[in-house]
């Protein structure tokens, strides 16, 4: 983790789930997993080589069987990047319905049970996908909305622009146990409850890894989504399951955060892209949120956002105009400074002994040796995410 004081802020949130007691018992070594790798060929045969009960999260980005019929272009004539690989394409609704059953299924398997499941689609494949997990006996604890603050438009002008995507949270069973940092959720967000619609960017940019000037995965999942989903949901030292994991967001968000984690990719481009991003620990890309037009109605903005996006990371020092204080920023968007902990308003209060503090311009931080009010980065942000 490096400068991440992750163990802060570990002792901080709150624990739903009891990992429960370690039984002594003489009985054989557990199964070494394969940490920190990437499995290649079929998700279901390299599912099942994993021992049961051993992972603590999945998240998974599988096909979405988006029907694509042809070519798709937009009005200049060019054409547009979309998803026409072989790994998306099903000779049914019954193919595809087996072959969620049966990755499902494994995963079900796999996960600890006080694990939990994490599973995004299109209206393509999700209700699908929710029906089948329900019948295998897991539990829906929330559907998340991912609305896009760029989603590609409706080149064809013959539906409404699709611009959001869906994810289900879910535990397995009922009545089980499972992780949920709801303190770390609400510090992210301005001390508000983190609500089940997130409004984040589509990965573009510096971050979207691309060869010879093309994408090198149609679908590749922003950063900042990962990093909200595992901060939310699991622990330092929680191993994280990727079934698809593509170019490997999963595995450089769990990296940063101090989460194990194993992916299966068949697609060997996919991997050695995943293996030299992951190696590098690529951050957001600022320059890539500046590029994007800015925003007329601009939404209120949570510190917290702008952590998750890399744009005051973690470990970045933040102090007054006077230099009376410094605090460090910690990764769900709290700041601590000596024992005293708290948002950018709540500390800043606390730290003058006023009532209220506008954290937004009480605190600085240090951009290219200029003293900077944190906001500027949430202006940068509000540009990045125009409509």
């Amino acid at each position: 983790m490096g400068e991440y004081d992750m163990g802060v802020l570990e002792a901080e949130m709150t624990r739903v789930k009891s990992r429960g007691t370690a039984v002594e018992a003489p009985c054989a070594a557990a199964p070494q997993l394969p940490l920190g790798q990437i499995l290649d060929g079929d998700c279901v045969e390299r599912l099942r080589e994993l021992p049961t009960a051993s992972v603590d999260l999945v998240f998974a980005d599988p096909p979405y069987n988006l029907q694509l019929g042809g070519d798709l272009n937009r009005p200049d004539g060019s054409q547009v990047d979309a998803v026409t690989d072989d790994w998306d394409k099903f000779a049914s609704f019954r193919t595809y319905d087996d072959f969620t059953k049966a990755w499902l299924s494994e995963c079900k398997r796999v996960l600890k049970p006080d694990g939990a499941l994490w599973v995004i689609g299109s209206y393509h494949n999700i209700y699908r996908v929710g029906a089948i997990l329900q019948d295998l006996g897991f539990w829906i604890l929330n559907d998340i909305v991912w609305r896009k603050t760029n989603p590609m438009p409706n080149f064809k002008g013959t539906r409404f622009t699709n611009a959001h995507e869906t994810l289900l949270w879910c535990s397995q069973g009922e009545k089980a146990k499972y992780q949920f940092n709801y303190r770390a959720m609400k510090t992210l967000n301005d001390e508000l409850q983190m609500r089940s619609d997130w409004v984040l960017p589509i990965c573009s940019g510096g971050e979207r890894l691309k060869e010879g000037g093309t994408k090198v995965h149609p679908t590749q999942k922003p950063e900042s989504l990962l990093y909200r989903v595992l901060l939310a949901t699991t622990e330092r030292g929680d191993v994280v399951l990727d079934p698809f994991f593509g170019t490997g967001t999963t595995g450089a968000v769990a990296t940063r955060l101090g989460r194990d984690w194993i992916g299966c990719e068949r697609e060997a481009p996919y991997r050695d892209a995943a293996r030299k991003r992951i190696a590098k620990e690529l951050p957001l890309d600022e320059s890539a949120l500046a590029t994007m037009q800015s925003r007329r109605d601009a939404p209120r903005v949570a510190f917290g956002a702008l952590v998750e996006n890399g744009l005051i990371p973690p470990g970045t020092q933040l102090f007054d105009r006077k230099r009376r204080w410094t605090a460090v920023v910690r990764a769900d968007g709290s700041l601590a400074y000596e024992k005293q902990t708290g948002s950018i308003h709540g500390l800043g209060k606390d730290l003058q002994g006023a009532p209220s503090c506008n954290g937004w311009s009480f605190w600085h931080y240090d951009k290219g040796g200029e003293v900077t009010p944190i906001d500027a980065a949430r202006q940068l942000y509000l540009l990045a995410t125009e409509d």
